[in-house]
């Protein structure tokens, strides 16, 4: 459940009030009891910290996971002797001179 921030047009209270998002915003300011209240723009949620690490990455869904899983056995299986293209270039453009 979220904190919402709250403030009063009538007398300037301003105060955080702890609700469920499907209960309405609240009206009546609790120090002057006018109808002048008014909920304001939070910022939001941001990243959740938990487990080991603080990491964007951490929170990856399991097809994407599993995708990036695919593409490396992908490139391990198109060198057959564990080099890259671009090492075997190198090699035998050294062997020529």
């Amino acid at each position: 459940m979220p904190t919402y921030e709250y403030k009063c047009k009538n007398c300037g209270n301003y105060f955080d009030f702890f609700q469920s998002m499907k209960d309405a915003p609240l009206k009546v300011c609790p120090a002057c009891n006018k109808e002048t209240l008014k909920r304001l723009l939070g910022t939001g949620a941001g990243i959740i910290f938990k487990g080991s690490g603080f990491y964007q990455t951490d929170y990856r869904s399991e097809s994407y996971k599993k995708g990036a899983e695919k593409e490396k056995k992908d490139d391990s299986s198109k060198t057959s002797s564990g080099k890259t293209e671009k090492n075997k270039k190198k090699s035998t453009e050294t062997k020529k001179n």
